[in-house]
């Protein structure tokens, strides 16, 4: 294979004045040393490319890249524009263009050029180097790599590196956002950082050597870490997950001085950091006060309940929408099954989503303890949650359960054990222990009281009308929008999920208010960059385009991006919008059987023109007022905004 690239692929004086033209010359260029077969025909799929996304990134920088046919190996041409030609980015043209070439199939060259060339373009001396070339063989050098950018003979010094972890609850758009916030944060501030992102759809560990090899350790996230264990002993930075999103850089710099102050109180600024087996509460767990823990803990439960609550919920959704609601007096589909009938179908969604259901206070109460004890936890966890059900001590039961079955392993585990029962405490001691106390603790000294007040709970849900539901509306609401999709969203969305186990007029209701306050933010933010698109930014605005699909679809995170960005004009608009959504869905009578859903579950909501009447009020009164917030900082002085870090090659 030839060199990537070579001098005569270089034009240090790229004279185009359009991204079109310069991607034109530069394929002439690839055309006349046989790198490209067909000029026209490439520059079609150069241009199909750079339809589906602006490939400009911040620093001056364009990268118009493809594959196609009519490419004979990879090739990379390198032009420098005195005026700058704009590819789209959002700090203005490119001064520096690469032209990426790769053959049809040839993905894991095209996506190697294009890891390579990212590196080096977090690295300012590359770029600076590149700016300021005499000859095109020395421009040649430098993109293959040949020698290092930076004439200074000393070596540099290998990266400062860092692992990390994100989770939240759901495992859906903070723990994603998170990640990507430290690594764009990394890259700006020449660090190596590698994350672990603990998903809805599970994770992929960290690769052991890059544990190993780290010199500092960032865990986001607001549901306990699973394996942190493998953490111990390092320098270690713990947060929560918006926190990843809202201050990388602060994060990255602060580990940094952590592991620097460590390394000085060693003595040894080579020595590789302690690896000690780290207690129930690791790493810096131990500093934060009970509020932080139990926070953490609960949302583990919630965290794992989430999965149940969608896949039970929506099938019994599905049920009443085929079968109708007399479904749930339809006979067991294990004695009774017509393949051609739908209230069959209907009798089988519905029963599969209600043994679903019965996973939910079990799920939420083992994993509550999971995320207090580990493993031991889980046994008692889920017999006091099955407990909590055969008691009728519901969702708040289960609540406590957790936490009783995580204190009771806790309080098991600091017992001074023999060695040679040591081997079977976790699988035969702690869960017999744990599991007769916590038995023993639910039926007969929490259970029945934790019952009736549920009971009592329950018969005032159903008892609400008038102002007193209008107000329950406006509370959940405010809550819903507080912290868009963090532990006090959580609270009241696992309320009003909790209610849907048995559910009666008042509990719909409240499932309603919670799913229409919840879908207010995003559509709010995506109406206002629509109606005053000047007040906001590039990113913002495209970002408002998916936070229409996002609201739409009950997804309340969408609308996090506007808040990291401007928490006190968006998040208090984003509060008064809820409310009045939730006091109107309460005031219209609103009800609604599925837990999640948005605008696709419109059918199964009782009174739905009232209902989506109530979800555009509360998105115009946000628009509204965060429009008016934004204006008004708009007339004061603009304040210099900081200059932009190099974005992420799109692939």
């Amino acid at each position: 294979m030839s060199e990537l690239i070579t001098a005569e692929l270089v034009d240090l004086g790229l004279s185009a004045e359009t991204k079109e033209a310069a991607a034109r010359s530069l394929a002439e260029r690839m055309a006349a040393v046989g790198r490209v077969t067909d000029l026209e025909g490439f520059l079609a799929d150069v241009a199909a490319r750079e339809a589906q996304m602006p490939t400009g990134l911040d620093g001056g920088i364009g990268i118009p890249h493809c594959r196609s046919a009519h490419v004979t190996e990879p090739t990379l041409a390198f032009g420098r524009s005195a005026s700058g030609v704009d590819f789209g980015a959002p700090d203005g043209p490119a001064d520096l263009i690469f032209l990426i070439a790769a053959p049809t199939g040839g993905d894991a060259d095209h996506l190697t050029i294009l890891s390579s060339l990212a590196r080096h373009l977090m690295d300012e001396a590359f770029t600076g180097a590149l700016r300021s070339a005499t000859e095109p063989e020395q421009a040649a050098v430098l993109v293959r790599g040949d020698e290092p950018a930076s004439a200074e003979p000393p070596a540099a010094e290998p990266p400062f590196r860092i692992v990390a972890v994100t989770s939240c609850p759901t495992g859906i758009a903070h723990t994603y956002m998170a990640a990507e916030s430290l690594e764009k944060a990394g890259r700006a501030a020449g660090v190596v950082v590698n994350v672990e992102t603990q998903g809805s759809a599970g994770f992929k560990r960290l690769d052991p050597q890059l544990v190993a090899e780290a010199d500092g350790v960032i865990l986001a996230h607001d549901v306990e870490i699973r394996d942190k264990e493998r953490f111990a002993g390092k320098p270690t930075v713990d947060v929560g997950v918006k926190a990843g999103i809202n201050r990388p850089a602060e994060l990255i710099a602060e580990v940094r001085e952590k592991a620097a102050r460590e390394k000085a109180e060693r003595g040894d600024v080579s020595a590789p950091a302690r690896t000690t087996t780290a207690p129930m509460d690791k790493g810096s767990d131990a500093a934060d006060g009970f509020g932080t823990r139990l926070r953490k803990w609960l949302m583990t439960g919630v965290s794992y309940m989430v999965p149940f609550v969608a896949a039970g919920g929506l099938l019994i959704a599905l049920a009443f929408a085929i079968g109708g609601y007399t479904i749930d007096k339809a006979p067991p589909v294990a004695e009774h099954f017509a393949w051609t009938g739908a209230t069959s179908w209907a009798a089988l969604f519905f029963q599969v989503g209600g043994v679903a259901f019965g996973f939910l206070v079990p799920v939420l109460a083992g994993f509550i303890a999971y995320g207090m004890a580990d493993r031991p936890g889980l046994v008692p966890g889920f017999v006091g949650g099955a407990i909590a059900l055969t008691v009728d001590a519901g969702f708040l039961g289960g609540l406590i359960a957790g936490l009783l079955a995580g204190a009771v392993v806790r309080a098991v585990q600091r017992i001074r054990i023999p060695a040679v029962l040591r081997g079977i405490m976790p699988v035969v001691v702690i869960p017999l222990l744990s599991s007769a106390v916590v038995g023993f603790l639910m039926f007969l000294v929490v259970g029945k009281p934790v019952a009736t007040l549920q009971e009592a709970l329950t018969d005032w849900l159903s008892g609400l009308s008038g102002a007193n539901a209008v107000v329950l509306g406006v509370v959940l609401g405010l809550m819903m929008c507080f912290d868009l999709g963090g532990p006090l969203n959580k609270v009241a969305y696992a309320f009003a999920v909790g209610g849907l186990a048995h559910p009666n007029e008042g509990s719909l209701k409240v499932m309603a208010a919670v799913m229409a306050a919840g879908m207010v933010p995003p559509l709010a933010m995506a109406l206002a960059t629509t109606v005053r698109g000047r007040l906001f930014t590039t990113t913002e605005r495209e970002n408002g385009k998916a936070a229409w699909v996002l609201g739409a679809s009950f997804i309340t995170e969408g609308a996090i991006p506007f808040a990291a960005a401007d928490p006190l004009r968006v998040i208090p608009s984003a509060m008064a919008g809820g409310a009045v959504t939730g006091a109107l869905s309460m005031a219209f009578g609103c009800s609604l059987r599925a837990p999640h859903g948005g605008i696709f579950v419109v059918p199964l909501i009782g009174r739905p023109l009232l209902y989506l009447l109530a979800v555009a009020a509360g998105t115009a009164v946000a628009a509204a007022l965060v429009i008016l917030l934004k204006s008004l900082r708009e007339k004061s002085p603009a304040a210099p905004q900081p200059a932009a870090s190099k974005a992420t090659v799109a692939a």
